[in-house]
């Protein structure tokens, strides 16, 4: 139990960081609007950009409401790393 308090921070963002990865290329690959494996890896970004905090495809219904989950949960990641840093004494 000592453990998990002195490291809940930790445990807090590896929870909520897990499935970043799958979220993250779940949406680019309806941005770019591709199945391939390598857009995860491809050095593109402005176009994600846009599609995150624009609507680059209204008509798109799964788009619009992945993109809405997603910066739901991009925010939540961020209010946790600012609660982070607001609140860990250690530092």
């Amino acid at each position: 139990m000592e453990f998990i308090l002195k490291n809940i921070w930790l445990l807090l963002f590896v929870v909520w960081g897990l499935p970043l990865g799958y979220y993250r290329s779940k949406f680019r690959k309806i941005v770019y609007q591709t199945d391939s494996w390598i857009i995860n890896i491809k050095p593109v970004f402005l176009k994600e950009i846009k599609g995150l905090f624009g609507n680059i495809y209204p008509e798109n219904l799964k788009y619009k409401k992945f993109r809405n989950f997603y910066l739901f949960y991009l925010t939540v990641y961020s209010i946790l790393f600012v609660a982070y840093i607001i609140f860990d004494k250690k530092a």
